[in-house]
C-alpha cells in the first residue's frame, strides 16, 4: 500500500482507534488508515496523548508541528529504526575533513544552481525577459571550482539566489512582486509563499532522511547546530527549484492563489487557512507526481527522488560511488 503525507490544518483531536487513526472535531470525523501514513504535518491546534505517540513510534511515523503562521515548530521524531554505526562514523569523518566536506557541499550547490538554470530556461523559451539573469547565474557555475571554503560557497549561493529572485518579477503575475528576499518575518505575499514552501520541504526531506541510515544532525553545507536537523537543509537545496519554486509559479501564474488568501500584521505577511490548503494541495500533488527514472527504468515520485538522493550520499560516504547531485531531466 502506497504511503502518503497527511496534513492536519483544522483544530481537533487525533487518537488511536483500534489499529488506525481517528481525527475529529465538531464537524469532522475522519479515519486515517495507519498503513497509508508516511508522515503527519500539523498546522491546527491538536489534542493528542501518549498512547497515540507510542503507536506512531511503533509505526515509524514522524509528526511535524507548525505554528500559527505556518512555520516549523518541531518534530516528534520516533526512535531510529534503521541504524549503521559504520555510516555514522564515516558521516562524521567527512564533516571533520574540510576537503571532503567542501566536495559534498559544492556538489549540492552545483546541482541546485543547475536546477535554477533549468527553471529560467523554461521561461526564456516562453519569451519572458529573464535571459540576462540566466547568463549571470551561469557564470557562477564556473566560479565553483575556485571556492576554497564553506563560507565562500554560502556567499556564492546567496548571490545566485538574489539574482534568481530578481528574475521572478519578469514572469510572475501581479501583484506578486519581490524587491528583496526577507525571511524572518516574511513581509509580503511572495516572501510568505517562499518561506512556507521551504519550511514544508525541509520536513519532507527530514522524513526521507529518517527512512535511511543517515543521521539528520550531521551536515556539510549548513553548520550542524544544536536542535537542528541540518542535513535536511543541505539536501533540500537540490529540490527547492524543482518542488517549492514550481508550486509557487503554478499558484501565481494560474491564479490559484490570490491576495485574499493572505493576512497582514504590521511587517508580517502569512497565508490564511484557505491559502495554506491551496498551497499544501498543490505541494502534495507535485510530491506524488511520477516520472520515469533514467537509471532505474521505472516510474518514481518526486518525493522518492529525495530518498534516492540520500542513498547517493550514503554511497559516497561509504566510498562506493561519488555523489552527484540531482539535476532535472524532465
Amino acid at each position: 500500500m502506497e504511503r502518503r503525507n497527511y496534513f492536519l490544518i483544522k483544530n481537533g483531536k487525533l487518537k488511536r482507534k483500534d489499529n488506525t487513526l481517528l481525527f475529529q472535531n465538531e464537524t469532522i470525523k475522519k479515519v486515517i488508515p495507519i498503513n497509508k501514513v508516511d508522515a503527519l504535518y500539523v498546522y491546527g491546534e491538536l489534542q493528542l496523548n501518549k498512547k497515540l505517540l507510542v503507536f506512531l513510534s511503533q509505526k515509524n511515523i514522524p509528526v511535524h508541528f507548525f505554528n500559527y503562521y505556518g512555520f516549523y515548530s518541531g518534530t516528534f521524531y520516533p526512535r531510529d529504526y534503521i541504524v549503521s554505526g559504520k555510516l555514522l562514523v564515516n558521516q562524521v569523518k567527512y564533516y571533520l575533513d574540510n576537503k571532503k566536506r567542501l566536495e559534498i557541499a559544492k556538489e549540492i550547490i552545483s546541482s541546485s544552481i543547475k536546477n535554477i538554470i533549468k527553471n529560467l530556461e523554461y521561461y526564456v523559451k516562453r519569451e519572458k525577459n529573464v535571459k540576462k539573469f540566466l547568463q549571470k547565474i551561469k557564470l557562477f557555475i564556473l566560479e565553483l571550482k575556485n571556492i576554497k571554503s564553506i563560507q565562500s560557497l554560502m556567499g556564492l549561493e546567496g548571490n545566485v539566489r538574489e539574482i534568481y529572485y530578481q528574475s521572478f518579477n519578469n514572469f510572475l503575475r501581479d501583484p506578486f512582486k519581490l524587491t528583496k528576499r526577507i525571511k524572518r518575518p516574511p513581509n509580503n505575499m511572495l516572501n510568505s509563499l517562499i518561506s512556507f514552501g521551504n519550511s514544508l520541504l525541509y520536513r519532507t526531506t527530514l522524513t526521507e532522511i529518517y527512512r535511511t541510515q543517515l543521521n539528520p544532525t550531521i551536515s556539510y553545507l549548513h553548520e550542524p547546530f544544536e536542535r537542528r536537523f541540518s542535513l535536511s537543509l543541505d539536501i533540500s537545496e537540490v529540490f527547492k527549484p524543482l518542488i517549492v519554486d514550481k508550486v509557487i509559479f503554478k499558484l501565481i501564474n494560474n491564479r490559484l492563489i490570490k491576495k485574499y488568501h493572505f493576512l497582514k500584521e504590521l511587517n508580517y505577511c502569512y497565508l490564511n487557512d484557505k491559502g495554506k490548503n491551496i498551497f499544501i494541495k498543490n505541494y502534495d500533488e507535485i510530491l506524488r507526481k511520477t516520472i520515469k527514472h533514467p537509471v532505474l527504468k521505472r516510474k518514481v515520485s518526486l518525493q522518492h527522488l529525495i530518498r534516492l538522493e540520500c542513498y547517493k550520499l550514503i554511497k559516497h560516504l561509504m566510498n562506493d560511488k561519488k555523489y552527484e547531485g540531482l539535476v532535472s531531466w524532465w
